[in-house]
């Protein structure tokens, strides 16, 4: 119940990463065309947007990326044959996502705080607006993390008893 409701809360992100990307296309396409034609005045705020809106697609995707486990992670030792050691191997990896979420989330929130002391240079837009993106990845990871290391304990359970 709760993995299928963070799967769908998952694809609400990937909707969400794609209605970003096709936002991000139109301050770049600006850009592209009045530094390249005269077409249209060069618009310096469209730089800012489309840092913005970057910035929360790096952010969202990462989200997306530790739910679907395509998370860069480096294997030093080759796969594990016997459950508990797969145990141990995947949830090493989802326990130092977990860490480092919650230290995303914990220490986010004061840079949101110094974030909302600031505005942005041509849009004058707060700044919290971006930095608020760090502390929700950090709790999405967190989240995410945890739910993975309790499908790793649950499949661990469930091959143990298939041996019995």
């Amino acid at each position: 119940m709760i993995g299928t409701f963070l799967d769908k809360f998952c694809d609400g992100l990937r909707v969400l990463l794609g209605v970003l990307m096709g936002a991000l296309a139109i301050p770049v396409a600006m850009q592209v065309i009045s530094r390249y034609t005269g077409i249209i005045p060069s618009y310096l705020w469209t730089e800012e947007l489309s840092t913005f809106i970057f910035v929360w697609i790096v952010m969202i995707g990462s989200m997306v990326a530790v739910w679907d486990g395509t998370h860069f992670d480096v294997r030093v030792i080759p796969d594990a044959m016997s459950p508990l050691l797969r145990l141990l191997q995947n949830a090493f990896v989802h326990i130092a996502i977990l860490f480092f979420g919650v230290l995303f989330a914990y220490y986010g929130l004061e840079y949101v705080e110094f974030g909302n002391n600031q505005r942005s240079v041509m849009m004058r837009a707060n700044l919290a607006i971006t930095y608020v993106s760090v502390p929700i990845a950090g709790v999405m990871w967190t989240v995410f993390s945890a739910y993975r290391i309790w499908e790793e304990f649950r499949a661990y359970r469930q091959a143990g008893s298939k041996r019995i």
